[in-house]
């Protein structure tokens, strides 16, 4: 290991000397540039996408995440700015990977984009730089894919520069933690690279955890949504049992939770949407296959997930034929088509499976969601619709997808019209046309709590998905 090069690297992160690029400037990579070029580091953003860099030079956010006032700033005073041309990754100390990494449509990883992105920091390294992923993939990436195309012009890690794993962990529209306060997971090919990379998020987030490997880092990512897809297929399979059961699955969960030890609340809905949960599991579960390990365990809950869209398409076909209808013909209007509450995101959204399903079935299917104007998914185009112009028009049926806060649930209650709740966004309410999940078709689930039975009251009740 060149002790020069790590002393220099060290010293030139600690006194915000360090230039940094950020490739991939999305809801993982834009929140990262702008925090460290608030933190007075000097950023460059790298995209192919020449709108988006257009968008960030001209001091404009894309992201939710991102207020206008912030990104404006620190563009204006020269700390970020971003460009589709990756020879200025040459004049970087540090190269920060966020890129995407979906899956194929045989559920493989497709690792298209860090490969791309390995491959521009390879024409450009030089002695003494620390590149870092961070984006989701399976254990073994840093050291199988990213170390040899980083080596093969002749540098070293740990010799002559640095290479790490760092999972991102950004959960889009969560006010509450951030890029600054979510704890980040580090693991560097060596000492030397794990000391760049510690010091050099140490700058920016509260908390810095090393660990090991970069194998451990990234096996942590993968355990931590993992954990949450299995739990969320347990409570959507209960949520199937509870409806045979004529079982509010909601009301369970409640009192459940009022357990303090050994219980964690997850919650039913119409399937898994993001850029994480949705796809990770599948990232852990082909590695595994690839070393003689079979995850029938977590393919299960891949299961159960990937059959709730259908599972909600059944609802509604059951809800219309209480009104002697069929889907074929039916004006279905779906409430929300992003993927979680109050986000734009509509990747892997199960709001698309429903709307394809729903197609199928010779639906005419129409949407609203503040924050999704548009949307182009295969051969279909559709302009959302004011929620409150479409509760004025003859729908047979209304899908609560996403639970979007600025949705006025008691206008919706009270037209009168009937109701398919994905997301329990109607507790509290009660009528025979709101059709939930599980349980009985217009009953009201009311939030259990200990103490006197005379003090039961409804309570709202936070969504997980």
């Amino acid at each position: 290991m060149s002790t020069t090069s790590i002393t220099t690297l060290l010293d030139r992160i600690r006194t915000k000397q360090a230039r940094v690029g950020v490739i991939g400037l999305g809801y993982v990579g834009l929140p990262l540039a702008v925090e460290f070029a608030r933190a007075g580091f000097h950023v460059t953003g790298f995209d192919v996408d020449a709108i988006k860099v257009a968008e960030i030079n001209g001091g404009r956010s894309y992201i939710p995440d991102i207020a206008q006032a912030d990104l404006a700033e620190v563009v204006k005073s020269g700390h970020l700015s971003a460009t589709t041309d990756t020879s200025f990754l040459a004049d970087m100390d540090i190269a920060d990977i966020c890129v995407p990494t979906p899956l194929r449509k045989t559920k493989d990883p497709d690792l298209s984009y860090v490969v791309q992105a390995i491959e521009s920091v390879a024409a450009h390294l030089k002695s003494g730089q620390l590149v870092i992923l961070e984006s989701t993939t399976y254990p073994g990436t840093t050291d199988e894919i990213a170390q040899p195309m980083l080596e093969a012009g002749g540098l070293r890690v740990e010799r002559d520069f640095f290479l790490a794993f760092s999972p991102e962990r950004i959960d889009p529209g969560n006010v509450t933690y951030t890029t600054r306060n979510i704890p980040k997971i580090v693991g560097g090919h060596g000492p030397a690279s794990t000391e760049a990379a510690t010091a050099l998020y140490s700058q920016v987030v509260s908390t810095v955890v090393p660990v090991s490997s970069t194998r451990v880092a990234e096996m942590v990512k993968l355990l931590e949504n993992t954990f949450r897809a299995v739990n969320i297929g347990l409570v959507n399979e209960i949520a199937q049992m509870c409806h045979k059961l004529d079982i509010d699955v909601w009301e369970v969960i409640e009192a459940a939770k009022t357990k303090p030890f050994g219980f964690m609340p997850f919650y039913p809905g119409p399937g898994l949407g993001g850029h994480c949960i949705p796809i990770d599991p599948f990232y852990l579960s082909w590695k595994a296959r690839q070393n003689g390990f079979e995850c029938r365990f977590i393919d299960l809950a891949g299961y159960v997930n990937a059959s709730m869209p259908e599972y909600v398409v059944e609802r509604v076909a059951d809800a219309l034929n209480n009104n002697r209808k069929a889907v074929n013909g039916a004006r279905i209007h779906l409430y929300g088509i992003a993927y979680k509450r109050d986000v734009s995101d509509m990747r892997e959204s199960p709001a698309l499976d429903i709307l394809d399903l729903l197609t199928k079935r010779g639906a005419m299917v129409s949407y609203s969601d503040p924050y999704v104007a548009q949307l182009r998914h295969g051969d279909c185009t559709l302009e959302s619709i004011p929620a409150s112009d479409a509760i004025q028009r003859p729908i047979d049926c209304f899908v609560i997808c996403t639970d979007h806060s600025s949705f006025d649930w008691k206008a919706l209650v009270a037209s009168g019209l009937t109701i398919v709740d994905t997301r329990n966004a109607l507790r509290g309410f009660s009528a025979p046309t709101i059709i939930r999940l599980s349980g009985r078709a217009g009953a009201s689930m009311a939030t259990l709590h200990t103490g006197p039975i005379d003090r039961v009251r409804i309570e709202p009740v936070p969504s997980l998905l």
